[in-house]
């Protein structure tokens, strides 16, 4: 597979028009903090599990089912990847003990949900969808096990439950089932789960917009030490995730879809964690913030050294 950068560029152009939309819906109010809230509720428990859903073929096909496949091991070897260079980056002797935890979380889990979607939807169609299916499984698998436990720092059963019951997990659970046994699911109820992931790709990049409206630009830009987290999360992901699918002969959808996605910034969902397990919220969504907007000028040239 090979990238067309024009028409790649025109899709990074129409992603930020409307993330340009969720920016002044957010400034001029129209969007508020618990309406934000409530939409990336829906995302992720709905918008985003019918989008997965709605993303595996009509029809039976060998070649589908090995790149969900060889999608889904490149990303657990990302994940393992970045889990281990997370720990040699962020030490006690470098952030003694404050953000660290976030810091570790920003640089293994960037925004494959939010953004990666609409990105690789937009720029390559069902093509990019299927490996990029079988990466979201373990990105999840990580983000909801790893991810928690940064913050929580124990086990539990409710590792176990949430895992399980992730609405996204299930989602490509069950359109994995489908697809195998080549069930056709009802035109009304097919239409319909079309019909609400349709809807995910404009809701997620308002969202991001609203979140950069709310941002202090001008204090965050100064924050070196999260600039240092977000160069490092943005440069040297997509090399390293580049490295390993390259030297492990992936296929070259697999290669672009998942070094393409480890491009992206950090996870929204950072400050949505840091909220919920007692972290630093502050700081955290100043990182995101920072990632996101760094990202503009990084993605470009990471597409360029390595595509072009």
């Amino acid at each position: 597979m090979s990238i067309d950068l024009q028409t790649f560029y025109f899709s990074l152009i129409t992603i930020a028009i409307i993330i340009v939309l969720g920016f002044i819906l957010g400034r001029f109010h129209m969007i508020g903090k618990d309406t934000n809230r409530d939409l990336v509720n829906l995302l992720l428990s709905v918008f985003m599990p019918a989008a997965l859903l709605n993303a595996f073929p009509s029809e039976y096909s060998a070649d589908s089912i090995s790149l969900f496949s060889q999608g889904f091991i490149a990303g657990f070897l990302t994940m393992l990847a970045m889990i281990i260079l997370s720990y040699f980056l962020f030490t006690n002797q470098f952030f003694k003990g404050d953000l660290r935890h976030e810091a570790k979380f920003a640089f293994v889990f960037n925004n494959a949900t939010f953004l990666g979607y609409p990105l690789i939807s937009t720029a390559f169609g069902q093509t990019g969808i299927i490996p990029y299916c079988g990466f979201i499984v373990a990105f999840n698998i990580a983000l909801f096990s790893y991810g928690v436990w940064l913050f929580e720092r124990k086990l539990s059963v409710k590792f176990l439950k949430d895992l399980l019951t992730n609405p996204n997990i299930l989602a490509v659970a069950i359109g994995a089932i489908l697809f195998l046994a080549q069930i056709k699911l009802p035109s009304p109820i097919s239409n319909a789960v079309s019909y609400v992931a349709a809807a995910t790709t404009p809701l997620s990049l308002i969202c991001i917009g609203y979140m950069l409206s709310h941002a202090h630009l001008e204090t965050v830009l100064k924050r070196w030490r999260l600039a240092i987290i977000a160069l490092l999360q943005l440069v040297l992901a997509p090399i390293t995730t580049w490295l390993i699918t390259t030297l492990l002969h992936f296929p070259s959808e697999v290669v672009l879809i998942c070094t393409l996605i480890q491009a992206l910034p950090t996870a929204t969902s950072l400050g949505l964690f840091a909220e919920k397990y007692g972290g630093n919220q502050t700081e955290s969504s100043e990182l995101v913030v920072l990632s996101t907007i760094l990202s503009a000028i990084t993605l470009p040239i990471i597409v360029l050294v390595f595509f072009s």
